[in-house]
């Protein structure tokens, strides 16, 4: 725990009023009987820094015995990051990884040139009625990174850095900022902070990146005095310097951002990539089912089904 002087409430509001770039509206995508708000990509912005796919999921409520089933589906050439705020997710993967993750910790996973993996809600979460609310992300990954191996992290909530001013408490999930670096392996500048904050309190958002936004998850927040309500994400032009003021309720955010890439990316489904190429071959093998002989494998304790990939 540390409290930072860069987030010492008061400081001056210089935000100007065109300094929001792109305001984005997140879609409702129904994912199987559960619907989730989707915000990237956008039709005129298909990332913030690296982030390149934001999905807010729920609050949903379930009964008992009731969950999600996300079953084994394939990526490539990004990393998915899942955080959250209620309720539970059971991970598997295909590089073995066998994990719960529980609010405020970290998964982490980089699927480089190919993984599969399965989301459920937990034996243990289905005991009686329950929550879930969160927020998924996919990273995309520089083009030199494109093709590593997959990798697996996770991290529990105490080991993720908190920074505190009064009426702002930020955990920092990813990266680096106010001068706190998380655990999780990076590869390209980011930064990504789940950030609470009391009613009328003032949030700076980092300087030293390129790229920033926000995505309001509960609460509201003004900026240049033009106030924004929960499921809107904003990005800001860069170089400025960003200060949000917390409505009178109160807020949650999630900011993000980083180093832009070096170009945009094709996406398909679940595949992120530079080459439209690897994408079509990516296609081509989770459609062949070759599994633990080709590109893809399914995850162990979880192969007695599988997400057909789409026509389209």
């Amino acid at each position: 725990m540390s409290w930072n002087p860069a987030l010492t409430p008061g400081c001056p509001d210089e935000t100007g009023v065109d300094a929001i770039e792109t305001l984005i509206i997140p879609r409702a995508r129904d994912l199987g009987g559960f619907e989730v708000k989707r915000a990237l990509p956008a039709p005129k912005r298909q990332m913030v820094g690296p982030f390149i796919f934001f999905d807010q999921a729920g609050p949903a409520e379930f009964l008992t015995g009731q969950g999600i089933d996300v079953r084994p589906h394939p990526h490539i050439g990004l990393g998915t990051v899942t955080y959250l705020y209620r309720g539970d997710f059971h991970h598997r993967d295909s590089i073995g990884s066998d994990q719960v993750i529980l609010p405020g910790a970290l998964n982490w996973m980089v699927a480089g040139k190919g993984v599969t993996h399965s989301e459920r809600t937990s034996a243990q979460g289905r005991n009686g009625p329950h929550s879930l609310y969160g927020i998924q992300t996919w990273i995309a990954l520089p083009e030199y990174h494109e093709e590593m191996d997959p990798t697996f992290e996770h991290h529990g909530k105490e080991s993720l850095p908190l920074i505190e001013a009064e009426g702002v408490s930020a955990r920092l999930i990813l990266g680096n900022a106010y001068g706190e670096a998380a655990p999780a392996t990076l590869y390209s500048e980011t930064f990504y902070l789940d950030v609470v904050l009391a009613p009328g309190a003032r949030f700076p958002l980092p300087d030293d990146h390129e790229d920033r936004g926000l995505y309001i998850t509960e609460g509201s927040v003004a900026v240049a005095g033009q106030e924004f309500g929960a499921g809107r994400m904003m990005v800001f032009r860069p170089g400025d310097r960003i200060t949000v003021l917390a409505g009178e309720n109160g807020a949650r955010l999630m900011a993000l951002g980083g180093a832009t890439l070096n170009g945009p990316r094709y996406v398909w489904w679940n595949f992120v990539s530079s080459s439209k190429e690897r994408i079509d071959e990516a296609r081509e093998a989770w459609r062949d089912a070759n599994w633990g002989k080709g590109m893809f494998d399914l995850p162990d304790g979880d192969r007695d089904e599988f997400t057909p990939a789409p026509e389209r």
